[in-house]
C-alpha cells in the first residue's frame, strides 16, 4: 500500500439490521466518530487490519506494529522489530500473525500471545501486503520492488514458491473455497488471480473504468470484488470471471476497501478528500451510496470489524506549509507533527 507522508462470516442480529437498514434513511448517514484513540510516537504508517476472533486491530507503525482491543478501543501492546512495516495479518487457528517488514526484505512470524517474534522468513525486496491463505495454511509476501510474491508455509515458515506478478501489487484477497487470491497490480490497472493449488497466475482482468487500483475487499457470499482506484471510482467485479459489474464515484486520493457481510456495505477510504464513501449493496450488481463520511486529513488506512461493524482509520496533525507551490510546481508532502499520530474509530447511529 502507499506509505503516507509519515504514511499515509459475521451475522447480525435482526433487530440491529433493521436498525442500520432505517438508518440509511438519514441524511448524515449511518456512521459516525466513536473515538479517537491517541497512539503518539513518529514515523510513518500503513495498512490496518483486523482479527474479530481476538477482538484485535492491528496498525503498522514505522517499525513496529501497535495492537488495539477493539472492546475498549485502546492500545494494549506492540510487536516490535518490525523495520519498515507496512501490514500485518493474523491466523487465528495457528496462534500465529505475520508481517511485511518492507526496509528489510523479510516477514516477521509472530505469537499472538505474547506479541514476541517467533522468526523471521527472507522475502523479495520490500514485501508489501501480507495475506495468510486458509485454505493451505500459506502466507503469500506481495513485494513492491520486484513486483513477486514470496509464498511460505505459515506453520512452519519454510519456502514454498516465487511468484512472478508482472506488476506493482497492492492489495490482495483470497477465497479458499474457489482456491484463488486475487491482487490488483496497480501499475497494469488489473486484478490478477493465482490459482491457490499450482501457484500460477491463472487470469489477468482489466478494470477499466477503473485506474490505478489501490484498495481490495471482497464480498464471499456473493463473488464480489470492491476496488479503490487512484481516478476516485469504487469498482465492483465479479470475481468468477472478472466482469465489471458497476462503477461508483468515490474521493481523491483513495487506498483501502473493506466489505462488511453483516450489513451489506462496502467501504472506501480517500485521504485526500478526508472521507470514506460508503454504499450498500443493494444487489449484488446494484450498490448504491449511503453516506460520504467526513473523517480527517490524511486518514487512508482502514479496517473494519465485521463483528462490532465499526471502522477504523489512521490519520495524525499536519503543518500547514510554509508557502503555497509556485504554478506549475509539484505538491510536497506535509509534514506530520510529532506525537499526533492517532486511530479514528466510527460506528453505526
Amino acid at each position: 500500500m502507499k506509505t503516507t507522508p509519515v504514511r499515509f462470516t459475521v451475522r447480525l442480529t435482526l433487530g440491529l439490521f433493521s436498525f442500520a437498514a432505517a438508518s440509511f434513511c438519514r441524511a448524515d448517514g449511518p456512521y459516525h466518530l466513536v473515538k479517537e484513540i491517541a497512539v503518539g510516537g513518529e514515523g510513518g504508517w500503513d495498512v490496518m487490519s483486523v482479527d474479530p476472533t481476538a477482538h484485535r486491530v492491528y496498525v503498522s507503525h514505522a517499525t513496529k506494529i501497535v495492537v488495539i482491543d477493539t472492546t475498549k478501543d485502546e492500545v494494549v501492546g506492540e510487536i516490535a522489530d518490525t523495520p519498515g512495516v507496512h501490514s500485518f495479518d493474523a491466523a487465528p487457528e495457528l496462534g500465529r500473525g505475520f508481517s511485511g517488514n518492507g526496509k528489510e526484505n523479510k516477514s516477521s512470524i509472530v505469537d499472538l500471545k505474547t506479541l514476541q517474534t517467533i522468526a523471521k522468513v527472507d522475502t523479495g525486496q520490500n514485501p508489501d501486503i501480507v495475506l495468510y491463505e486458509r485454505g493451505h495454511r500459506e502466507v503469500y509476501a506481495f513485494n513492491g520492488k520486484d513486483n513477486s510474491a514470496t509464498v511460505f508455509e505459515a506453520a512452519t515458515g519454510k519456502a514454498v514458491t516465487t511468484i512472478p506478478l508482472g506488476g506493482k501489487p497492492e492489495y490482495a484477497q483470497a477465497d479458499p473455497a474457489a482456491g484463488r487470491v486475487y491482487v490488483n497490480l496497480e501499475d497494469k490497472s488489473e486484478v490478477i488471480v493465482i490459482d491457490t493449488a499450482t501457484h500460477q497466475i491463472v487470469a489477468h482482468w482489466p478494470i477499466a473504468p477503473g485506474e490505478e487500483p489501490t484498495g481490495l475487499a471482497l464480498d464471499l457470499a456473493h463473488h464480489r470484488l470492491i476496488l479503490g482506484c487512484g481516478n476516485e471510482k469504487m469498482i465492483i467485479m465479479d470475481s468468477t470471471n472478472g466482469h465489471v459489474v458497476t462503477t461508483l464515484d468515490a474521493g481523491p486520493g483513495i487506498d483501502a476497501a473493506s466489505f462488511d457481510p453483516g450489513t451489506a456495505l462496502a467501504f472506501v477510504s480517500a485521504g485526500g478528500s478526508g472521507t470514506v464513501t460508503i454504499a450498500h449493496e443493494d444487489t449484488p450488481d446494484k450498490f448504491t451510496i449511503v453516506q460520504t463520511l467526513p473523517t480527517a486529513r490524511g486518514a487512508r488506512t482502514m479496517t473494519l470489524d465485521p463483528t462490532t461493524h465499526k471502522i477504523y482509520l489512521a490519520s495524525a496533525q499536519f503543518e500547514a506549509p510554509a508557502t503555497p507551490p509556485a504554478a506549475g510546481a509539484p505538491r510536497s508532502r506535509p509534514k506530520m507533527i510529532p506525537g499526533t499520530f492517532k486511530v479514528l474509530v466510527y460506528g453505526l447511529n
